[in-house]
C-alpha cells in the first residue's frame, strides 16, 4: 500500500484503534451511514456521553429520543434550495422542546409564516427550531435540557415534527453530529491476517 493512502487510513481511525504494525495493510471502507445504538433519553442528561464523535455537552431537543424523519441535505451552493437541518418526529402534539446545550436566546419570532426560536451556544454555534411557540424573551439564558417552547403543527405535511438547524458561523452543519457519532465506519484487518 502506498504511504499516503496508509497515512490517510490511519488519520481516519479513532485514536483507540489507530494502531498499525509494520507491513500491515489498511484500507478504509465506508459502508453508508453508521448504525447507532439506541441511547435512552433522560431529561437533563446528555445522550452523547460515551459517543466519541458527539459532543458530551449536547443532548436531543425532544424526549424520548426522536426518529429522524428527514436528514440533513444542504444545497451545493448557499443560494439553492436544500434541507439545512433535520426533521425530528415529535411524540405528541405540543411536545416540549429542550435546549440541546446551554446558551442565550438570540431570536424569537416569525420567519416567513413559522414561529422560530434560536439559541446562541457560543463559539459561533447557533441552534434554530421551528415551528416552536416560546414565551422566552430574546437575551434569556437557557440551560442544557431546559424546555424552551412547544412544537406547533405545520412543518411536516404527513406527521408532527420539529425542524432543528445548527449554524457554525455562517455555515449550516448537520445537527446530528452533536448528539451522534457520525464518523465513517472503517474495517481493520484481522489480527494475524495477511
Amino acid at each position: 500500500m502506498k504511504t499516503p493512502v496508509l497515512l490517510a487510513a490511519v488519520l481516519l481511525l479513532p485514536a483507540s484503534v489507530a494502531s498499525v504494525g509494520p507491513g500491515v495493510p489498511l484500507a478504509p471502507i465506508t459502508m453508508g451511514p453508521p448504525v447507532q445504538a439506541a441511547v435512552p433519553y433522560r431529561a437533563g442528561v446528555p445522550t452523547a456521553v460515551g459517543q466519541p464523535g458527539a459532543r458530551a455537552s449536547w443532548q436531543w431537543p425532544l424526549a424520548p429520543r426522536p426518529a429522524v424523519l428527514r436528514g440533513f441535505d444542504p444545497p451545493p451552493k448557499p443560494w439553492l434550495s436544500g434541507h439545512r437541518g433535520v426533521d425530528l418526529a415529535t411524540p405528541v402534539a405540543g411536545a416540549g422542546v429542550h435546549a440541546p446545550a446551554a446558551g442565550t436566546v438570540s431570536f424569537v419570532g416569525v420567519v416567513v409564516d413559522r414561529p422560530v426560536i434560536t439559541i446562541d451556544h457560543g463559539g459561533g454555534l447557533r441552534s434554530s427550531f421551528e415551528p416552536v411557540e416560546s414565551t422566552l424573551p430574546q437575551g434569556a439564558a437557557v440551560a442544557a435540557g431546559q424546555v424552551i417552547g412547544t412544537v406547533l403543527p405545520g412543518h411536516c405535511p404527513a406527521s408532527q415534527c420539529l425542524h432543528w438547524g445548527v449554524r457554525e458561523g455562517e455555515d449550516y452543519v448537520n445537527p446530528l453530529q452533536f448528539v451522534l457519532d457520525l464518523r465513517p465506519s472503517i474495517l481493520l484487518p484481522l489480527a494475524g491476517g495477511p
